[in-house]
């Protein structure tokens, strides 16, 4: 269908992306998949062509451009593959909290590296003993003169083995009441003494996309990386989280459309019993329902595209989307690889590398049952 919300000028934008991306990205994915890495050199490509993000002002050295232009960007690299998805991170994740909440002279210091490809973001939230229990974090940062002193560890860090600059949930205050009022955020920067890395976590799916532990040993940052006021950080998480969502439910859509339409080639050429197997009524009835679910999928998530653009709060809707889109594009790509056979159990085949890549959406930005806690409560419950 025709998204809503996008005109000429996207569609040249994404002729153009999808262009640089067969030439750059396509034919260089598996080693990246065997190298568990996207190299450093494809983020400065990205960056020298205005790739990278895209909605940062003109004033910065951005397009200033709206969120249309980074969901093509997103829809472009997953449909490459979802071992990209730190790049959308760092677009329209990371980058928006120094947007919204950082001072002129961070904004200054580190939006040009941003751009370019020479600072790659990542944000650090989830600890090895809490995950979506923010609150719960126990990494404290705790202030000495014109420094904070860091202390603890996180976990499952995407873009955590190459990230230059890190946002990082802390605990400001651990005798705050409720506990959330004590977090706030700071930057970490890669050379900061104390700081770390642990190794390259070695995950079932998204290999090429760098998942690593961090940790932070009297890591001393200074007072002016705080970002915003001590003490908000939860409170900018929590704003910051429906854009998020909204990015990994596209990417799940995207992932479902791309899966779906790879099958439909596939059952018109693999031939059984003497015809090809499109032509077997069960196949017809199973693609005709994965269809109808990856079309409601993509209704759904256009219009929520045109209301977050237009400033609306749809953190309900989101949520809903995120666990349903998510738990649908599971359910796709299994029930493709049924129609592939012993074939999509094969490596050459990109359907398991779906099978593979899916799964884990159902798990970041929050877990599919944090979404419903979260819709029950905003229905009244």
């Amino acid at each position: 269908m025709d998204h809503p919300y996008l005109t000429q000028e996207h569609d040249m934008f994404r002729r153009a992306l999808r262009k640089f991306l067969e030439q750059e990205a396509v034919p260089n994915f598996d080693k990246w998949e065997e190298d568990r890495l996207i190299p450093r050199d494809f983020w400065k490509k990205l960056g020298s062509q205005g790739y990278l993000c895209p909605t940062v002002p003109e004033q910065y050295g951005g397009a200033g451009v709206d969120f249309s232009f980074s969901v093509v960007v997103n829809e472009e690299l997953e449909r490459v593959g979802s071992s990209l998805v730190g790049i959308g991170l760092h677009s329209d994740i990371v980058v928006p909290y120094l947007l919204s909440y950082g001072t002129e002279a961070q904004k200054n210091k580190w939006l040009p590296g941003c751009l370019s490809g020479d600072v790659i973001t990542a944000v650090a939230m989830t600890e090895p003993a809490a995950g979506s229990d923010l609150a719960g974090i126990k990494t404290t940062a705790v202030r000495d003169g014109d420094s904070y002193v860091l202390n603890g560890s996180k976990t499952f860090i995407t873009n955590g083995i190459q990230a230059d600059l890190i946002l990082v949930a802390c605990k400001t205050d651990v005798n705050a009441t409720p506990p959330h009022s004590g977090i706030s955020l700071i930057w970490v920067e890669r050379d900061t003494p104390g700081f770390s890395r642990g190794k390259k976590l070695d995950k079932v799916g998204q290999h090429g996309q760098d998942t690593a532990e961090l940790y932070f040993d009297d890591c001393r940052v200074p007072a002016l990386n705080v970002l915003g006021e001590e003490g908000r950080g939860f409170a900018y998480m929590s704003d910051k989280l429906q854009q998020e969502r909204l990015i990994v439910s596209i990417a799940a859509q995207v992932s479902a459309e791309q899966t779906l339409h790879d099958t439909i080639e596939y059952v018109q050429q693999r031939t059984a019993f003497g015809k090809p197997i499109s032509k077997f009524q069960n196949t017809r009835f199973r693609l005709a329902e994965m269809a109808t679910e990856v079309d409601i999928g993509r209704n759904y998530i256009e219009q929520l595209v045109s209301r977050h653009i237009a400033g609306e709060d749809v953190v309900t809707e989101v949520s809903m989307a995120k666990w349903w889109i998510t738990e649908m594009a599971k359910r796709i790509v299994d029930g493709c690889m049924q129609l592939f056979g012993g074939y999509g159990y094969m490596e050459e085949y990109a359907i398991a590398r779906r099978y593979r890549d899916i799964p884990v959406m159902r798990v970041y930005a929050g877990t599919n049952e944090i979404m419903k806690t979260i819709i029950a409560k905003r229905i009244g419950l």
